[in-house]
């Protein structure tokens, strides 16, 4: 996997999703840890990929005689408890477990279970063997999607973020490299450590740079309108190959986004450069999807003019862009990684137990 663009404000973010899920009962927390599920539950394939917390693994669930289930593959995130600690990221962990344990939807990573044991936690997920949009546009010819795939990827993220809104849901990290690509070429958001419930504002300044919308940057306290803004740059990224703010200081780079100082290539048709330039409006009674139409406004546009909604919810629209996989474990769009091994620590006395209760 490719290393993620720099987070703002908040470091050791996980780089990959960090997901929870079934019910667990656990007797006075702080003193013991009791679990249903341990790692003997699954085999362990290969490395996927890593982060500063710990390591992505695929796995396969086994059978009641302990043999790997055929074609049945996870992905297990591995996350050590006292590196979350010591980089302050706790909150952003429980609410990635919470948020995620929420949603049902066809364009968001799929939580199965969690379970923890003395030194770590584990959280068990959807593998998308795609793997990440990112990895994808480095493969092109001209590192960058063509119009159509663009516009197909866009409209998948605009249903998911309709979704998370729908909930309250504010996802503050949008990118390629938290998009992964299933084997039918529909996307998954998936990596939720900045997800947030707000009602109605928050002032934290934290995702990607490249990403951040004006009001994050001058904190004037944001909404779900900062979404709709980076599915703008991500639009303009897919079709680019580049964020339309590139500067060569992060200085630089703000003063730009605040003034909206960004040109077009000379091949962006009409309806993109009108789509993108929508959405990337400081104004937000101006700005896409936060005016009183809401979604229906980016829905209505003439960007999407030939694509059908309802087809693209139900994933029953083709994709014009499918990742080669030969297989539900096929993992060549994962790069590879020197293999550590990986064993269970065990339940008991915990003394992180307060800290992770409920996990």
């Amino acid at each position: 996997m490719t290393p993620p663009k720099g987070a703002v404000a908040e470091v050791g973010k996980p780089s990959h999703n960090v997901v929870a899920g079934a019910d667990r009962h656990y007797v006075q927390a702080s003193v013991l840890v009791e679990v249903g599920e341990t790692l003997d539950s699954y085999a362990l394939t290969r490395t996927l990929g890593t982060g500063s917390f710990g390591r992505v693994l695929l796995a396969q669930d086994k059978d009641s005689s302990g043999n790997p289930v055929k074609d049945d593959y996870k992905a297990i995130k591995i996350i050590n408890k006292e590196r979350v600690i010591k980089t302050r990221q706790v909150e952003h962990t429980i609410n990635e477990k919470n948020i995620l344990f929420t949603t049902n939807c066809n364009f968001v990573v799929k939580l199965y279970d969690y379970f923890q044991d003395l030194k770590c936690l584990y959280f068990v997920l959807e593998f998308v063997n795609g793997g990440e949009m990112f990895t994808h546009i480095q493969k092109q010819r001209k590192r960058r999607f063509t119009e159509e795939q663009t516009r197909f990827f866009s409209a998948e993220t605009v249903l998911a973020f309709e979704y998370l809104h729908n909930l309250d849901i504010v996802f503050r990290d949008l990118k390629p490299e938290n998009m992964l690509i299933d084997h039918r070429g529909h996307i998954r958001v998936t990596d939720f450590g900045f997800a947030k419930r707000v009602d109605d504002k928050t002032w934290t300044m934290c995702g990607t740079p490249e990403y951040l919308a004006p009001e994050i940057i001058v904190n004037k306290g944001y909404g779900h309108a900062v979404d709709w803004w980076a599915v703008g740059i991500l639009t303009y990224e897919m079709r680019c190959g580049r964020s339309p703010f590139e500067s060569r200081s992060q200085m630089e780079m703000f003063k730009r986004i605040t003034k909206r100082d960004y040109k077009f290539p000379r091949d962006f048709t009409e309806e993109e450069r009108s789509f993108i330039d929508g959405l990337l409006q400081v104004d937000l009674t101006r700005r896409l999807g936060n005016m009183h139409g809401g979604v229906d406004d980016i829905k209505r546009h003439p960007y999407f003019a030939s694509l059908d909604w309802d087809k693209l919810y139900s994933h029953a629209a083709k994709s014009p862009y499918v990742p080669k996989v030969t297989g539900p474990g096929d993992c060549r769009n994962f790069d590879s990684y020197p293999e550590e091994p990986v064993r269970w620590h065990g339940t008991g006395a915990d003394k992180f137990g307060d800290t992770f209760q409920g996990f």
